[in-house]
């Protein structure tokens, strides 16, 4: 059984054509496939329609309604959930990634050589600003989060069921779905496609959310802000030694004669270094206690075999060590 998952958010204009593409997987599947629908608190008439038309279609699915807006990936992760099949990929109910990505998703899944495959865009018929702000945002997260991550970012994804327990064993709040699917590893596959234009409507992924998506990645995932800090500790100290050692030249040469002058540059400048150098250390310990408090599986196992002579038996796929 495939599990398709598709949190629905603002797309009460494109819910039709989202069931008939959806019918059409089921159809190239050979029935095999199950749609949960995960409304993400939508405003609009989304769930309404989905509750009305789910019962007439030829797939079966399941509808999950949440209490208010939660996110994208929090409805996703729902979606997971309440997945029951062996193989799952997410799609977006704008219909701007190929639904026919997750039918590749699916066929490259069941042939047990990858455990996740991701949806990698190069290119999009979006507005140049969209386009712009894009290249943008996806280049400061391969820059500051993942570096694997690529150059036109994940919005599709489809794995197998080892891969979703260990995605779902890491509960962290405020975090990066994306980046997870980076950080766990196993077997991964990269699929190129062409985001295509917006039917109706426009995208809820506006800027204060990317910056929050950003940020909530950046905390969660690296500790590049501590070790920002430490080096301009660092700095700032060499600095205040350098030019701590100008002015008390300068004094000692009678270049100036204010009371009291190179005095309260040397402790400003000395101290104000050393008090960056010391948030910085600070912060790199307050980090290492962050990194504890995540719960995160300290190392993840993607096989287990067994061998009795030639046999080769799988004991498990997946878990945490």
């Amino acid at each position: 059984m495939y599990s398709l998952i598709i949190p629905v958010y603002r797309n009460e204009g494109t819910i039709h054509d989202l069931l008939a593409a959806v019918g059409d997987l089921h159809d190239a599947l050979g029935g095999a496939l199950e749609a949960v629908f995960v409304v993400d608190g939508s405003p609009d008439r989304s769930a309404e329609l989905l509750q009305s038309l789910l019962p007439a279609q030829r797939f079966p699915a399941r509808l999950v309604l949440l209490s208010r807006n939660f996110g994208s990936f929090a409805a996703i992760r729902v979606g997971l959930q309440h997945a029951t099949g062996e193989y799952f990929a997410v799609m977006a109910a704008d219909l701007q990634e190929p639904p026919e990505l997750a039918l590749q998703f699916f066929r490259t899944l069941a042939t047990d050589e990858f455990d996740v495959v991701v949806g990698t865009r190069e290119g999009r018929a979006d507005p140049l600003g969209g386009r712009i702000a894009s290249k943008l945002f996806w280049g400061l997260y391969r820059r500051m989060v993942v570096r694997e991550m690529p150059s036109g970012g994940v919005d599709m994804f489809g794995c197998n069921q080892a891969f979703r327990d260990c995605l779902l064993a890491c509960e962290e709040a405020n975090t990066s779905l994306v980046a997870m699917l980076f950080w766990l590893g196993f077997r991964r596959k990269q699929v190129a496609y062409t985001r295509r234009a917006r039917m109706s409507g426009s995208s809820g992924w506006t800027l204060r959310k990317k910056v929050t998506y950003l940020m909530d990645s950046v905390f969660a995932f690296t500790d590049l802000p501590v070790r920002l800090l430490m080096a301009a500790g660092v700095l700032g100290l060499l600095v205040s030694v350098v030019l701590g050692a100008v002015v008390l030249s300068a004094r000692l040469a009678g270049l100036f004669d204010v009371p009291g002058y190179a005095a309260t540059i040397l402790v400003v400048l000395f101290f104000g270094g050393v008090n960056a150098l010391g948030l910085g250390v600070v912060g790199s310990y307050a980090w290492r206690g962050y990194e504890n408090t995540k719960r995160r599986p300290l190392a993840v196992v993607a096989w287990e075999l067994q061998y009795a002579g030639a046999q080769k038996i799988v004991v498990r796929q997946g878990g945490q060590r």
